[in-house]
């Protein structure tokens, strides 16, 4: 059964946040200041923070670059994971991947539907892996990065999460690349935890 272990010491990991959207600002950012303030809430480290617009070369280049930062361990986008045609955020991510993580877009399924029914269906959040980070994008309304954050981030992104999370993997990212990043990726994590 899924559970924090408290015997066990806890882990922050270092987050870049980026938001999506062709008119939110610092001062209007709410989704990004509920991820901002859950992230801190929890002990990680908000490592980045930035906004761009609904531009998939733009939103690919800004994660190609956190995800090259060995400072960066993992990377959420908030916004543009819609239907409609300025939703480009799932597309810029896939173009990043080296795996994706399906089954996060189906846990996230289930946790939305049980807030918002079946307008779950149009949200397209997903869920990867490249150079040895995790990439998360999340839909732009607040609710909904609660929903990620508390439901399922919250949990993965704590070294503490039984029976398994993301951190414990996290050294192992990149076995088998001849240019994995793996410098400063394993700083701090504590003996053992590669799993």
């Amino acid at each position: 059964m899924s559970r924090i272990d408290d015997s066990a010491p806890f882990q922050p990991v270092r987050i870049a946040l980026l938001t999506v959207s062709d008119t939110r600002t610092p001062g209007t950012d709410r989704s990004g200041d509920t991820l901002a303030e859950r992230i801190e809430g929890a002990g990680h480290v908000l490592a980045d923070r930035a906004i761009v617009r609904d531009e998939r070369a733009a939103i690919a280049s800004r994660l190609r670059a956190w995800v090259a930062d060995p400072g960066i361990d993992v990377v959420i986008s908030t916004g543009g994971t819609g239907l409609t045609g300025r939703d480009v955020t799932v597309e810029a991510h896939r173009d990043v991947y080296e795996k994706e993580i399906e089954a996060f877009g189906t846990i996230f399924a289930m946790v939305s539907y049980r807030s918002i029914g079946t307008s779950a269906v149009q949200s397209r959040a997903t869920g990867g892996v490249a150079n040895g980070t995790y990439l998360f994008a999340l839909p732009g309304s607040p609710g909904a990065c609660r929903d990620a954050w508390d439901e399922i981030l919250a949990l993965q992104l704590d070294s503490r999460h039984r029976p398994c999370n993301f951190v414990e993997i996290m050294p192992r990212l990149s076995e088998g690349q001849t240019e994995g990043r793996t410098e400063g990726r394993t700083e701090g994590l504590s003996e053992g935890r590669a799993g």
